[in-house]
């Protein structure tokens, strides 16, 4: 039997013209997509400087015009005759990974592009009630001078509100703060009947509040939201830790990063990320808040990770591989964006030569690229290769699981770098589509409390090992081993990713019984199209559609051995 700690031998495969064409793709990147991403950045970043120019009474009433405006289109839906409800937006305009498929099947479309305001930020209740199209970079933009900003600030400025609240947002924080949708204070909604809610923890709607996260909008149109705040300070002391060692050992370096072993909470930094460069090395960061005056004494070092010409973020942490541990300060706006630039390390394979000094010095200013417009150029066979040689997939796992995550991928992907990020999984009054393990509470596993399991998310984003050495790959089987490795291990695979799970798998991973109390209370059921049938891969025929909505009442999950 093979060491399970070795990759798979696999053989050379040909090249075909798709190959030749994702190579030289870089071409339409440069000439094509950075400078139309530019023009749209600043388009956006003018109507964000106009919203914000009005007075919060003007914004509100334009809101509230939106959202009757969203109610009147619900009810002109007639079910006998228009298909299932979505939103308005073209099928490639999203970050993940999936191209919205579902919207290819006959739907009802409901406009809500113009929800995407900052509403208010209220400093007594360190409460920020935004739209669900404000993303992250904008809402920073407001935030950061005042001092303040989200407990849980996703780190790709694209990254919008809604998408993080519907499905998933972490961060470097979410040791402390759980995941994006944890964060949330309140939730407006309108619902499949024109109605709309308020939904808080504690109120009427409270199991709408537990459902929305992870339901990919299949229980209502979220039109906004109430979200924390917290106080922060002008930069980020970030600490650079390199590891030397097997990925089990690495994997204990990071929890212990951010977990004393000891418990002593002041041991705990405000944020941390891991990543894993090769199966024996990994540099583990941790920041805490600095104020403007400690980090400009004399002897620190100040890093303005934003500036263009700068090293790609995951690059410029690798030096401490050779350097050692060092610490500097880094402007906290710029570091809560640190890795947009580069979009983590898949500009590496966008443009092979983008992390060259110049490049970046001649052209950086137009990073990045926009993920949705990559999405709209790529053509269906060069979608179809991503999908085959391509892994973007994120493996959200128990603490003490981290090591083994780090050698399944290892051995199956060789996939580096690989992020590491942890997040708590809070227990709470219902039972979600993701929840902790049970008994986790009596185990006192190294970063456990008694109300929240800590989980990581591993982030597994690049072409795998095989690929670049120009061996057989097939990405479908493997994903698909991937999702039977997290079922087996209590653990999640975030919906945003292409997904190989069948149905019944699908609710074997995520628990249905909340979400579907949900959809029959609030009548989703015949409006919203199913959040695992939303999340399918593949196209969605009218057929399919109504066959599936047909048989909710005999769901696979209740097939279960």
């Amino acid at each position: 039997m093979a060491d399970v700690h070795e990759p798979l031998v696999r053989r050379k495969r040909k090249k075909v013209l798709v190959d030749y064409l994702v190579q030289f793709r870089w071409i339409l990147v440069i000439f094509v997509v950075l400078p139309i991403s530019t023009l749209i950045y600043f388009n956006i970043y003018l109507g964000d400087m106009w919203s914000a120019m009005k007075s919060e009474k003007k914004r509100q009433k334009q809101h509230d015009e939106n959202v009757q405006k969203v109610v009147k289109r619900l009810k002109q839906r007639n079910p006998k005759k228009d298909g299932l409800v979505c939103t308005a937006r073209k099928p490639w305009i999203a970050v993940g990974m999936r191209n919205v498929d579902y919207k290819r099947a006959r739907h009802f479309e409901v406009d809500l592009s113009a929800f995407r305001n900052i509403l208010e930020i209220d400093k007594e209740r360190m409460v920020a009630k935004v739209e669900p199209l404000v993303n992250m970079g904008q809402i920073t933009r407001a935030t950061c001078p005042m001092n303040l900003a989200l407990a849980v600030v996703a780190e790709l400025d694209d990254l919008t509100v809604g998408g993080l609240i519907n499905g998933y947002g972490i961060e470097g924080s979410s040791h402390l703060y759980g995941l994006f949708s944890d964060t949330v204070v309140a939730m407006e909604v309108v619902l499949a009947d024109g109605r709309v809610v308020r939904a808080t923890k504690d109120n009427e709607y409270s199991d709408l509040f537990f459902g929305i996260p992870w339901s990919q909008g299949t229980l209502g149109f979220l039109v906004s939201a109430e979200i924390k705040l917290i106080p922060i300070k002008e930069y980020m002391k970030l600490t650079y830790t390199p590891v030397i060692g097997n990925l089990k050992e690495i994997a204990q370096a990071y929890a212990d990063s951010f977990a004393p072993r000891d418990g002593d909470p002041a041991k705990v930094p405000d944020f941390v990320e891991g990543m894993v460069y090769t199966e024996s090395e990994g540099v583990m960061m941790t920041g805490v808040y600095a104020s403007k005056e400690e980090a400009k004494k004399k002897g620190n070092k100040i890093n303005s990770v934003g500036w263009w010409f700068k090293p790609w973020f995951y690059q410029h942490a690798q030096t401490a591989l050779k350097r050692g541990e060092f610490v500097e300060y880094i402007p906290t706006r710029e570091y809560y964006h640190r890795h947009t630039r580069c979009l983590y390390w898949e500009g590496k394979l966008i443009l092979p030569f983008g992390d060259q000094f110049w490049f970046r010095f001649l052209l950086g200013w137009l990073m990045p690229p926009k993920v949705s417009l990559l999405k709209a150029t790529q053509g269906e066979a060069i979608r179809n290769y991503y999908h085959d040689n391509h892994v973007i997939q994120d493996m959200l796992v128990p603490l003490y699981k981290v090591g083994d995550a780090l050698e399944f991928v290892h051995r199956e992907m060789e996939v580096y770098p690989l992020w590491l990020c942890p997040h708590r999984l809070y227990k709470l009054p219902v039972k979600t589509m993701v929840y902790p393990e049970p008994g986790f509470e009596h185990q006192h596993r190294q970063g456990d409390t008694s109300y929240a399991q800590m989980f990581t998310d591993v982030g597994v984003y690049y072409a795998p090992g095989p690929v670049l050495r120009g061996e057989e790959f097939n990405g479908a089987e493997a994903v698909h081993r991937l999702e039977q490795w997290l079922i087996e291990n209590h653990s999640y695979q975030p919906q945003y990713a292409v997904s190989e799970l069948n149905e019944k798998d699908f609710w074997r991973m995520f628990d249905a019984s909340h979400y579907e109390h949900c959809r029959q209370k609030y009548g989703a059921v015949g409006t919203f199209m199913s959040v695992y049938y939303k999340s399918k891969k593949g196209r969605k025929t009218e057929k399919e559609v109504q066959e599936a909505e047909a048989a909710i009442l005999e769901p696979a999950y209740a097939d279960e051995a």
